[in-house]
């Protein structure tokens, strides 16, 4: 018997052998190791129709093991009598399960679809890039797994990976058939053709025999790039070693549209390897997030497999994560959720459900404002007052609970994994590498954390219930109260919350440190960890855009004192602005970030205007590429479906027209053009006429994302088109120019306004 300690790097059904294991040795060696992993699943009902089941069981040619257990369902008070099924390997479950369900429908069915990933983690704490001890015979059978560190630590080993990139510089194949396409592994990069005639396999099967990389990066792998390979593959002998397992090739899950959270999605195609792990960048969910790095800690903290993590939302992760500490505490994993939402009075649903208290905001400029936030504050509510559907929820007033839930259980060590990482940031030196790993990582819990209160009243949720869902809102809303009292006992004015975070201002306070003390009575009232967002030079809150006397709680920008810019709710924060508009509003933000405080911003916006006049003028002059013209529209459902065809239907009907029919949730580039449909779907094949852009369009919309940065400072946004006018910047600047001041263009212009 010999000893491997390595990293595990993937892990999949093997058929009667069990799982396979592929594990990066601590030699450099990447073995493939077979672990044999039966595995149970419980069925639930009256004892008659148990019965039954066991005897048609029982009837199999290969019948499972059977037995009767008593187990606990997180929704039930006392224990229930379950009929277990046995099964000696993961695929034998599977079709057990699919057998007996079609045979025994009024059965209640648990830990059926589990995946094996899951129970692994379950039973032995493994988990993707776990360091692990295991123990073969000579045929590399498993006969011991032990995991050496945990899905907590905060500086774990790093394994020695190896990256291929495979990346097309020439952009999206939607657009154009790409030209070129690049391999790059560490400082090692080479660029070959993809046209008719070359051999773009032969290369990248080089690559792959020279490197042997652990983990594929690609650009559109999942959805054009892999297939469009392996289709110039001649022959066997030539064919591309994509996967490691020779046994394997691809894994291939069809693309869909669902509903969720009142939005149609597209998830694409994806491709999955055996062996090797595949990220396609354009189809990964949070990669513009946190990249590589984020996506390697959300697979650890989840144990999902990295391909798996790299594309399922953060909701399936944490559903995961409660499905580990439900199968480790002997809890029954629900086939499907049976819980649903009882009818109840409608003053009850009044009283109970408010959601987020939301404090609306007071207009304008404000300086030196420091803005304070609760660390997680729904998860960290849902652990402090121990809420969980199987529990009664506690008060922020009530002790810390002795018997956690499931929900807490679950949540509480990766809130502690988040915080303590982030105070550790601070403390770190700009130069040293962790800060970016620290970042991603925190960044990987942070979206965890913010989707796990929303998975709690998710309809589909296994361990979800509406009541716990809004006991949340309830524990939130009451300490952000006992913050603002707090604030204002201290002698602050309040000027803003929403939903765990207050802007708060006072005459004495400008520094970081003078708001500690307030920090600190927060905690003390709430007994929920409060942070320092940071102080602002200024900041300013905006009104509604269709009624400027009405506040809007997330509309706001501001200056940090350290000179960045935090923006909300404007154009530059929305993924259908044209990146032409989005950068521009930003530069514009940042021109005036450089003022070294509110009373010297006067003296910026002069130059921030002419920012403006010369974005004006290379989209007049031609002189904007058109993929920065691009806008990126959701097609919500099919277009026969509209009952008016909005920018997205239409540019779809011409793609139809082209051979391509895009699916509801997927996202529809375009161009503002002259004439009708209105709209150019950029990735038709007919290439666009560049005179045909609407520049007039594409001014309004500048313009008007223009009115939310200089709106503040006194400049109607009614006025602004005439400001920017050419002939208006030739005029001198009024000495009167200021903030607050509401009629400055007939001075400039030296016309009258209408």
């Amino acid at each position: 018997m010999d000893e491997v300690t390595g990293w595990l790097l993937d892990m999949y059904e093997a058929g009667e052998r069990g799982l396979a294991l592929w594990l990066i040795a601590e030699d450099g060696r990447r073995l493939c190791l077979h672990q044999a992993f039966p595995l149970c699943f419980y069925a639930a009902g009256p004892a008659l129709r148990l019965r039954e089941a066991w005897q048609w069981l029982g009837q199999l040619p290969d019948p499972p093991g059977l037995a009767r257990e008593s187990r606990r369902d997180l929704f039930q008070p006392q224990p229930i009598a379950v009929l277990a099924v046995s099964a000696r390997f993961p695929a034998e479950q599977r079709s057990l399960f699919r057998r007996m369900e079609r045979a025994f429908p009024d059965l209640v069915y648990y830990d059926a679809d589990v995946q094996v990933q899951i129970r692994h983690a379950a039973r032995y704490g493994s988990f993707a890039l776990a360091r692990c001890r295991v123990q073969v015979d000579g045929q590399l059978n498993v006969h011991g797994f032990e995991t050496l560190d945990s899905r907590w630590d905060l500086d774990p080993e790093p394994p020695p990976l190896t990256v291929l990139e495979i990346n097309l510089p020439d952009g999206s194949p939607g657009h154009a058939q790409p030209q070129r396409f690049e391999l790059r592994c560490g400082s090692w990069k080479k660029t070959y053709e993809l046209v008719e005639g070359s051999a773009p396999a032969y290369w990248l099967k080089t690559a792959l025999n020279r490197f042997d990389p652990d983990i594929l990066v690609t650009d559109f792998g999942d959805t054009w790039l892999l297939e469009n390979l392996l289709a110039r593959v001649s022959d066997p002998p030539n064919e591309l070693p994509l996967s490691r397992d020779p046994a394997r090739t691809l894994h291939t899950i069809r693309e869909k549209t669902y509903f969720s959270y009142g939005q149609v999605v597209y998830r694409g195609q994806q491709v999955h390897l055996f062996g090797r792990v595949h990220i396609d960048r354009k189809n990964a969910m949070m990669w513009g997030d946190y990249g590589l790095e984020g996506i390697l800690e959300n697979a650890r903290v989840t144990a999902l497999p990295i391909q798996t993590s790299a594309r399922v939302s953060p909701g399936s992760g944490i559903s995961c994560m409660q499905m580990i500490t439900a199968l480790r505490g002997g809890t029954l994993v629900p086939w499907h959720k049976q819980q649903v939402e009882q009818p109840r009075p409608l003053i009850d649903m009044i009283h109970a459900d408010f959601g987020g208290l939301v404090y609306q905001p007071t207009v304008g400029l404000h300086r030196d404002v420091a803005a304070v936030d609760f660390v997680s504050l729904y998860p960290a509510v849902m652990v402090r007052c121990n809420i969980s559907p199987e529990k009664a929820a506690l008060s922020l007033s009530d002790p810390p609970p002795d018997d956690p839930g499931l929900v807490p259980q679950t949540l509480a060590p990766l809130l502690r994994k988040r915080v303590l990482l982030k105070q550790r940031l601070p403390k770190l030196p700009a130069w040293d590498p962790r800060r970016k790993w620290y970042k991603a990582r925190t960044s990987a819990h942070k979206w965890l954390l913010v989707v796990c209160f929303g998975y709690l009243g998710y309809k589909n949720a296994r361990f979800g219930l509406i009541s716990s869902h809004e006991a949340v809102t309830a524990g939130g809303r009451e300490a952000l109260l006992r913050a603002k009292e707090a604030a204002e006992d201290a002698g602050f004015e309040v000027l803003h919350m929403f939903v765990d975070a207050l802007w708060v201002q006072r005459k004495d306070c400008s520094r970081p440190e003078d708001f500690q003390p307030l920090q600190d009575e927060i905690t003390h009232r709430t007994g929920l960890p409060i942070a320092l967002d940071g102080m602002y030079r200024w900041v300013v809150f905006l009104p509604s855009r269709a009624d400027g006397r009405v506040p809007v709680g997330n509309r706001y920008f501001g200056v940090f004192q350290d000179g960045s810019v935090k923006v909300r709710g404007l154009d530059a924060r929305r993924r259908d602005t044209a990146p032409w508009v989005a950068d521009t509003q930003m530069a514009l933000i940042e021109a005036l970030a450089r003022a070294p405080d509110a009373d010297a911003l006067p003296e910026y916006i002069p130059g921030a205007l002419d920012l403006l006049r010369q974005a004006l003028r290379r989209l007049v002059a031609g002189r904007v590429p058109l993929e920065d013209l691009l806008t990126a529209q959701r097609l919500s459902r099919v277009p026969e479906k509209y009952a008016s065809l909005s920018p997205s239907a239409r540019a779809a009907l011409q793609l139809r027209e082209s051979g391509c029919e895009p699916s509801p949730g997927q996202r529809v580039r375009l161009l503002y053009v002259y004439g009708r449909p209105g709209v150019w779907a950029w990735d038709r094949p007919e290439r666009v006429d560049a005179r045909r852009i609407d520049i007039g369009a594409y001014r309004k919309l500048l313009l008007r994302a223009a009115a939310d940065v200089f709106q503040p400072f006194g400049i109607d946004p009614r006025d602004l088109a005439l400001l920017v006018d050419d002939r208006a910047a030739q005029a001198p600047l009024s000495p009167a120019w200021g903030i607050k001041n509401p009629r400055v263009v007939p001075e400039i212009c030296g016309t009258e306004l209408p």
